[in-house]
């Protein structure tokens, strides 16, 4: 298999994407895209559908990129593109744990946008395994490229630690 130029890595809040996509980028050499980032205004504000849509667009057709986000709804725009996925499908009590220890250490996902602990999305972190994950698995289904799902920080070790150019991970 050649190295991927795109990769997609999805998950639950929480699970560790930002985390596995800094080893990948130190790994790969990729310009890593965190989607919160890019989709959030400051105060939490959602932009326009169409807004997104042309952000959307414009970072899929780069040439190189490892997307860090969920965000099911751009599925299928991303997929095709994609040459790899990494789907970090962590349990929920792990998910929640690192939500809130992230919101304590008062982190920010893009500027104005703080981490915090809202009912609706540690409720959002709960219900994942019933609500999204069957939806993003149907969507993988579709995929002609590679899928890679991580269950535990053990796995994702071990993952990251049989790149090319990698030694030991952080998860």
């Amino acid at each position: 298999m050649t190295a991927p130029r795109r990769i997609m890595v999805i998950g639950c809040s929480g699970a560790g994407k930002s985390t596995i996509t800094r080893e990948l980028e130190s790994a790969l050499g990729l310009p890593s895209v965190h989607l919160d980032a890019h989709y959030w205004r400051p105060g939490w504000e959602r932009p326009p559908d169409t807004e997104w849509e042309t952000v959307l667009a414009r970072l899929v057709a780069a040439d190189r990129w490892i997307h860090d986000g969920n965000y099911v709804t751009t599925m299928p725009m991303r997929l095709p593109r994609a040459d790899l996925v990494v789907f970090l499908d962590v349990g929920r009590w792990r998910c929640l744990w690192r939500v809130v220890t992230r919101a304590a250490r008062r982190e920010e996902m893009a500027p104005g946008t703080p981490h915090r602990v809202a009912l609706r999305h540690l409720r959002y972190v709960w219900r994942f395994p019933k609500d999204s994950r069957p939806k993003v698995s149907a969507a993988l289904t579709d995929h002609d490229g590679p899928v890679v799902r991580l269950r535990t920080p053990r796995q994702v070790r071990r993952f990251i630690a049989g790149l090319p150019g990698t030694t030991t991970a952080r998860p």
